[in-house]
């Protein structure tokens, strides 16, 4: 009988445990200057600068931000995971930790240049060399 008791009590607190656990939450904010850009992370895009997204995963993430009038700029970043998130320990911040943890991560804030239009004399130099390649071939 004292058996059936001790094991039943451990259920119900492996249960309990399982009920309460927390979870990591994971979000990423990128910030642009000046605001407003359209914010791409691996193709995906997520919203306009200043934009906070959820994270599933850590490691490399491409960003590509778009704005009218300005360079779109392509640039790389890697998010390592914190000491909670190793293997094996990963398993107590999801599961069996009774709070939720919230990982911030900030980008550092990207700046846009300019888009620079080239000179209207420069443009027609190009095309007339452009039509010349294309009617006699490569030289």
């Amino acid at each position: 009988m004292k058996t059936a008791r001790t094991t039943a009590g451990v259920a119900v607190m492996v249960l309990m445990a399982g009920l309460c656990g927390g979870c990591v939450r994971r979000t990423l904010t990128v910030r642009t200057e000046p605001e407003g850009a359209r914010v791409w992370l691996n193709n995906q895009e997520i919203g306009t600068s200043p934009v906070t997204a959820d994270f599933t995963w850590y490691g490399d993430y491409e960003v590509t931000l778009r704005k009218e009038g300005f360079q779109t700029l392509n640039t790389h970043h890697r998010l390592d995971a914190p000491w909670y998130q190793w293997p094996f320990i990963d398993f107590f911040a999801e599961v069996l930790f009774p709070f939720q943890v919230h990982d911030r991560r900030e980008l550092p804030v990207c700046v846009l240049q300019p888009e620079v239009l080239p000179e209207p004399e420069e443009l027609v130099q190009r095309a007339e060399e452009l039509k010349e390649r294309a009617v006699f071939g490569e030289r």
